[in-house]
């Protein structure tokens, strides 16, 4: 997949990650699933609208959108991940949303036509190798007045759901080398300005970014200690150091513990982005 210009994120996408993800999903969609239907009220899909779904992941927004456009609308999932494709495809048929549908496909480089009314995304669009060209081919996509709307991550200090992880580790392990704050990955569009700059150069206009501020998860105990065990910075560390997993686990344990009142409840802190194309 070397030549392919995001090969690093279509292999780890397709490999342990998205068959976490696409195991966990039902946790997972319950936790960040309010992030989610802020920006899509932001995007306010209609009746009869095409809509694409950028990062699809295993297929709740894709769900969500189809409902909101109804039987005479399109939404069109796009994500990277096999394993988690294969859960959103199970979800639709279930559904029997035949307005929806889900394709292996990266929106940074795919023909993705040129009619849709919306591109939705969430936390699915801080993953590739070049943003400009992947929002100037998202934007190519819109029909003119086209509109996007996506929700991403602002910084992890602000983020304790993941920063909680971070810190039961650090108890036993030496801090990790700082990432590279422009890299791909949940925590590339912390900079407004970035984001901003990436959507201008890309030709959309009427570009708002605004904080989102929501308490969520609700999680039981064990069930707030199993995604963080698989999925953020304490299940990275595990992984990196096994002889260690024991004493972070315990750790963890204790820290979510201490955020247990009828559930585990996390502050989140987000950007809700719009544009629209002239």
């Amino acid at each position: 997949m070397t030549d392919q210009p995001n090969a690093a994120q279509i292999d780890y996408w397709n490999d342990k990650a998205g068959e976490t993800w696409a195991a966990l999903q039902a946790l997972l969609d319950r936790q960040i699933a309010p992030l989610g239907e802020a920006a899509m009220a932001a995007l306010a899909p209609a009746k009869g609208e095409r809509i694409l779904d950028v990062g699809c992941g295993c297929g709740d927004t894709t769900l969500a959108l189809a409902r909101a456009v109804g039987g005479d609308g399109a939404v069109l999932g796009l994500d990277i991940s096999r394993p988690m494709l294969e859960v959103a495809r199970d979800r639709l048929a279930e559904a029997g949303l035949t307005q929806a549908q889900v394709a292996e496909a990266d929106a940074q480089a795919a023909d993705l036509g040129g009619n849709w009314d919306g591109v939705y995304s969430r936390f699915g669009v801080m993953f590739f190798a070049d943003p400009d060209a992947a929002f100037a081919n998202l934007a190519a996509a819109l029909k003119p007045g086209g509109r996007l709307a996506f929700v991403c991550w602002r910084t992890l200090a602000e983020n304790p759901w993941m920063g909680i992880g971070l810190k039961a580790a650090l108890e036993h392990v030496p801090p990790p080398p700082p990432a590279d704050p422009l890299a791909p990955g949940p925590f590339g569009f912390t900079d407004p300005d970035r984001v901003s700059g990436i959507l201008s150069r890309a030709g959309f206009a009427d570009i708002a970014i605004r904080p989102h501020d929501e308490k969520i998860g609700g999680h039981s105990l064990e069930d707030a200690l199993t995604v963080s065990r698989r999925v953020g910075p304490a299940a990275l560390l595990m992984r990196e150091n096994p002889d260690k997993r024991e004493a972070i686990d315990a750790s963890l344990r204790r820290l979510l513990a201490a955020d247990d009142k009828g559930g585990v409840w996390f502050d989140s802190a987000t950007w809700i982005v719009t544009a629209t194309k002239p």
